[in-house]
């Protein structure tokens, strides 16, 4: 039988929306987990002001100067369950791993970084800005911090006046920036940051090189938190880029030199709407220290609403994190209805996705070719890998954090995930604990292998 003109007409349009190519997924298994505790803190550098040796003091409605004195929770949104930690903290917390670079030091150790502090421009003026090398040790279970550097600005290199400005070292804070994405390329760290959203070049000791706002089609990108933006501003027409939108992403492209740097969420279109599910992508060349004028997009799975890294394995395949704003195991989720979420999880975990991508692969739209991915939330463990007090009461092992935004390729076949805690605002793996900064090493052959 001869289908009507309806039912041909509904499938032709049902093969333009469909994806031109499709996604495979593959499984993941757990072959290493390590650990740094979520309450590790460090002291500033000696030359540092006296006000950033007591970190945290602005998260409440009043400026509290007495340590330890009010409790942290993950809001009302996730349940209000207390994370056993309290604000203000003495000395900077290392918490917060947002990025991992692809290339690593000599010794091997990987550098990752801190964002912003305390989760947004208001509350963390006294928010060290840090990058690290850190460790992590599969076989006892740990990750040792071998260095810590700091970012000062004393060539006075950022284009706006900085928290610290009548400071002789200058120290950056989590009111000048929020760093979500960082590289080493040719002895220099580069951070991808989202208040501008801008790109950051940094000597290895720290100081700001140079700093470079994000051009898109010729434009500029603002952000409710951009340097000269006035809020109420209009969105999408005053400034395109969500709050905590920006480069949560910025994978370094062996062999060229290019930046590929990603949003966190979509782009904001006039009356405040986002232009779709997807996410910009826009190339910068380090060589020439300038946006080359590319870009592309990413395409956001459905239920996903941000991604949390991203990394390139060769020359064109890259891997990407896409995310759900969801917390916890899904196993534990409040019922429906209920008032008492005490014991619950409201948001839990639907959606933690590393993906598979191909730049080399992209559609007359732009879009980058989604090859496969592999689920977070379904991890096999059967050699009991998980460390104690980590693992599930039953079923797979699972990654259930708010932000994971750390993911990196260790060899052909394993690839290394960590997770942001937000300190002190975060669960995900017990309620009623802060979240430690878990490093997982995954083997995930098919997936490393797809084309």
């Amino acid at each position: 039988m001869r289908p009507s003109t309806a039912t041909a007409m509904a499938v032709a349009l049902a093969a333009l929306a469909a994806p031109a190519f499709a996604e495979e997924t593959f499984p993941a298994t757990l072959a290493g987990h390590a650990l740094l505790p979520a309450f590790t803190l460090i002291a500033p550098p000696a030359d540092a002001p006296r006000d950033l040796w007591v970190s945290g003091k602005f998260t409440g409605p009043a400026r509290n100067d007495q340590p330890m004195s009010v409790a942290g929770d993950v809001g009302k949104a996730y349940g209000n369950h207390p994370t056993g930690l309290s604000l203000p903290f003495l000395g900077q917390s290392v918490q917060g791993m947002s990025g991992l670079a692809m290339n690593r030091a000599p010794d091997g150790s990987w550098f990752t970084l801190t964002d912003n502090g305390f989760g947004t421009k208001a509350n963390s003026p006294d928010a060290m800005l840090f990058f690290h090398r850190l460790a992590p040790d599969f076989a006892t279970g740990k990750v040792t911090r071998l260095e810590t550097v700091f970012l000062r600005d004393p060539d006075r290199r950022v284009p706006f006046r900085i928290a610290n400005e009548g400071t002789d070292s200058r120290y950056l804070t989590g009111a000048d920036f929020d760093p979500e994405s960082i590289q080493f390329h040719d002895g220099t760290i580069w951070i991808g940051e989202e208040f501008g959203p801008s790109l950051l070049r940094v000597a290895p000791d720290g100081r700001i090189l140079s700093v470079h706002r994000t051009k898109l089609d010729g434009a500029t990108l603002s952000g409710p938190d951009s340097p000269g933006v006035t809020v109420p501003a209009e969105p999408g027409k005053g400034f395109q880029v969500q709050r905590s939108g920006g480069y949560e992403g910025m994978g370094l492209q062996p062999g060229t030199g290019l930046l590929w740097a990603m949003l966190e969420k979509p782009l904001l279109a006039e009356g405040g709407k986002t232009e779709g599910d997807f996410l910009r992508v826009m190339t910068f060349d380090t060589a020439a220290g300038d946006w080359t004028g590319d870009s592309y997009r990413f395409r956001l799975s459905e239920g996903a609403t941000a991604i949390g890294d991203f990394n390139f394995i060769d020359a064109t395949r890259a891997l990407v994190i896409e995310r759900d704003n969801g917390e916890g195991d899904a196993a534990r989720a409040c019922a429906p209805g209920s008032d008492d979420w005490s014991a619950c999880y409201p948001q839990p975990a639907k959606v933690k996705n590393i993906v598979l991508v191909d730049t080399a692969s992209v559609d007359d739209q732009g879009y980058i070719r989604r090859v496969a991915h592999v689920n977070l939330l379904d991890i096999a463990d059967p050699e009991g890998k998980a460390l104690p007090a980590h693992k599930p009461a039953e079923g797979p092992f699972t990654f259930p954090f708010f932000t994971i935004e750390n993911v990196a390729r260790v060899d052909e076949t394993h690839i290394l995930v960590a997770n942001d805690n937000n300190l002190p605002f975060s669960g995900g793996r017990e309620i009623g604990r802060a979240a430690d900064n878990e490093f997982i090493l995954l083997s995930v052959p098919e997936l490393l292998a797809a084309r």
